[in-house]
């Protein structure tokens, strides 16, 4: 899976996120630092949430409708429950501040920072 994602508010980018709620599941090896409405990965990305609208540094967009996620690559993703489904078949679930990648991905958040191994 090559997003970032949040479990409960989703904003999912197709450069390597995805939010759910207010968790970030991102890629293996990389943490990230969020302030105010920008999160920061340490590997040089970032990521602005402008109200509904999630944009990538890498010229990615997403936009939430409901509990759908409308990603500018044509993807999309839906969040039920703690579980966000994504239209490629993978999955992330979020159990505390833990999430769970079907790709095998664990993050967890400690404060404004999100650990993915």
């Amino acid at each position: 899976m090559n997003k970032l994602a949040i479990a409960l508010t989703v904003s999912m980018l197709s450069v390597g996120t995805v939010h759910a709620d207010d968790y970030l599941h991102g890629q293996s090896g990389t943490t990230y630092q969020g302030i105010g409405s920008t999160t920061y990965g340490s590997d040089g990305s970032t990521y602005q949430s402008v109200g509904n609208t999630t944009y990538g540094s890498g010229g990615s967009t997403s936009q939430r409708i409901g509990n759908s996620t409308y990603h500018s690559d044509g993807s999309t993703s839906q969040q039920i429950g703690d579980t966000l489904y994504n239209s490629d078949g993978s999955t992330v679930q979020r159990i505390g501040n833990t999430t769970y990648g079907s790709d095998g991905t664990v993050c967890q958040t400690i404060g404004s920072q999100t650990y993915c191994n």
